[in-house]
């Protein structure tokens, strides 16, 4: 029995060698942890068991036969954040460059599996160089399966992606799939074709790093919603972003304890500039209603215009949409569109709280704008908010104009709580381009037709830039003082904690994509 015991050791330590020592010095010179270094810093001391140790891969062609590693280039297993149960893959670049095979999909596609059957998260650790070519079909085919499950598990349990070295070609369609992506700077990078097919196809030069770095997809094409300095950065980072989610689609977020005192806070009286077209940090009116220091940002670097992440509302977990004054006047745009839509169905599907913090002067407009198509992207954030069941109460700051007072969770498409400031304006337009069409012939018949223009604009601004005709109709619920909006909120979310929506039956309904 000692021999077999210790048979069973060696394997065992080979398996925890990855691809060698030599191999785990260069993910260090890379200042890159390796996957089991990766698995442990992120979970709880002592909690992670892994699965799949002794797997091997199965090809001979190639000489692969000859190159054969236990655990075949990803860990996999399960264990504890802060006490609850994830499951986990993490791939190790130091065993063919991470590159994935059938039996390195077979075992990520197990832990999927179980995360489904038991309702936990599942976290992917992504550093890979790919499809193992050795493996032709194979490993496309393991891809493809992993991708399905990515599916199946959509809205059922969160999925978190880490992006922490290459994920290039088809492997970027599963974090693409999953609810968020963080990666690292410098050493991540994600792009279906590399820059060397780039210049042979369209003659541009570009770098990795340029194409498809972090700060490009935290800015430009908003693919990551995170960016981290480095590994043990981006690790913290997941673990913080666990503790605003519950386990799974059938679970709330848990909720931390939480003392009722005097919440009125005297900072969000002054705010608000009283010039309505000076512009303010909506961050400021965010962090002013919160629990302090609690606020957790989604897409901090992209489509800047609107601010969505999650914050601690009473110990409670809620989910905040934000128009930002401070860019583009808060206007909602493609990108910005997108950005929302997305979040508030993620907030949806598991059962979080969603507060709007309303200042919207409209669409955006331009021929960029019209031919990327705002009509449909921003039909997206209006498909999301009516769609979405969770408590939803906003707050109207300053302005609420057109289409886009409409799209921000008014009482219309199904908010349950709508309060304003005294400050908010909420008509079809600005009262200056109002005033321009509606008096018209009287502004051009006049001696001074710019002194004419400015009495009409205080006219139409007494009469409809203010929350009182939309309360007298019953599309405020309340005006409140801004100092008062904390307690408020309070309240509301706490009477709207046993909400329930039962929604027409249909397989699902055709979101404007």
């Amino acid at each position: 029995m000692d021999s077999k015991i210790k048979t069973l050791n060696e394997k065992l330590a080979e398996a925890r060698l990855g691809g060698g020592e030599k191999r785990i010095e260069k993910q260090h010179q890379k200042k890159k942890l390796t996957a089991r270094e990766r698995v442990h810093y992120l979970l709880d001391e002592g909690s992670f068991e892994e699965m799949g140790i002794l797997v091997t891969h199965r090809t001979t062609d190639f000489g692969m036969d000859k190159e054969v590693y236990y655990g075949d280039g990803v860990v996999t297993g399960y264990g504890t954040i802060n006490g609850r149960l994830v499951y986990i893959y993490a791939q190790d670049f130091t065993v063919f460059g991470g590159a994935l095979s059938e039996t390195h999909a077979e075992k990520i596609c197990k832990v999927m599996d179980l995360a489904m059957k038991v309702g936990a998260p599942i976290i992917g650790l992504n550093d890979s160089g790919g499809a193992r070519i050795q493996e032709g079909v194979k490993s496309l085919g393991g891809y493809a399966d992993i991708f399905y499950r990515n599916v199946q598990a959509s809205g059922v349990i969160p999925q978190i992606s880490a992006v922490m070295g290459p994920c290039a070609g088809g492997a970027v369609y599963s974090p693409a799939m999953t609810d968020f992506i963080v990666m690292v700077e410098e050493t991540s990078y994600m792009f279906v074709t590399g820059p060397n097919v780039v210049k042979t196809v369209t003659n541009e030069e570009v770098t990795s790093e340029e194409l498809g770095g972090a700060n490009t997809h935290a800015s430009k094409s908003g693919v990551a919603h995170k960016i981290s300095a480095n590994d043990a950065a981006c690790l913290d980072d997941i673990r913080a972003l666990l503790e605003y989610l519950p386990q799974n689609n059938k679970e709330t977020p848990k909720k931390l304890e939480f003392q009722l005192g005097d919440e009125v806070r005297e900072v969000l009286s002054n705010i608000v500039p009283d010039n309505p077209n000076k512009p303010y940090d909506m961050h400021d009116v965010i962090n002013g209603i919160i629990d302090d220091d609690s606020f957790y940002e989604i897409h901090k670097d992209y489509a800047e215009n609107i601010i969505v992440g999650f914050a601690r509302l009473g110990g409670r977990s809620v989910g905040i949409i934000a128009n930002q004054p401070m860019f583009l006047a808060g206007v909602l745009g493609v990108k910005s569109s997108r950005k929302a839509a997305r979040f508030t169905r993620f907030c949806d599907a598991f059962n979080i709280p969603l507060l709007v913090l309303v200042d919207v002067p409209g669409f955006l407009p331009g021929t960029d704008q019209e031919w990327s198509g705002i009509i449909m992207h921003g039909a997206k954030l209006l498909y999301a908010l009516s769609e979405a069941t969770v408590p939803r109460v906003t707050v109207i700051t300053r302005k609420a104009y057109g289409g886009a007072y409409d799209v921000m969770n008014s009482k219309h498409i199904g908010a349950d709580f709508n309060f304003a400031w005294p400050s908010a304006e909420i008509a079809v337009m600005g009262a200056k381009g109002a005033s321009e069409i509606i008096f018209r012939r009287e502004i051009a018949a006049a001696d001074d037709p710019a002194a004419k223009l400015k009495e009409k604009e205080t006219e139409y601004a007494d009469k409809f830039a203010n929350p009182y005709r939309a309360a007298r109709r019953g599309f405020i619920d309340e005006v409140i003082l801004p100092k008062d909006t904390r307690r408020k909120l309070l309240k509301a979310f706490a009477m709207l904690e046993k909400k329930e929506v039962v929604s027409p039956r249909k397989k699902h309904g055709n979101i404007p994509l």
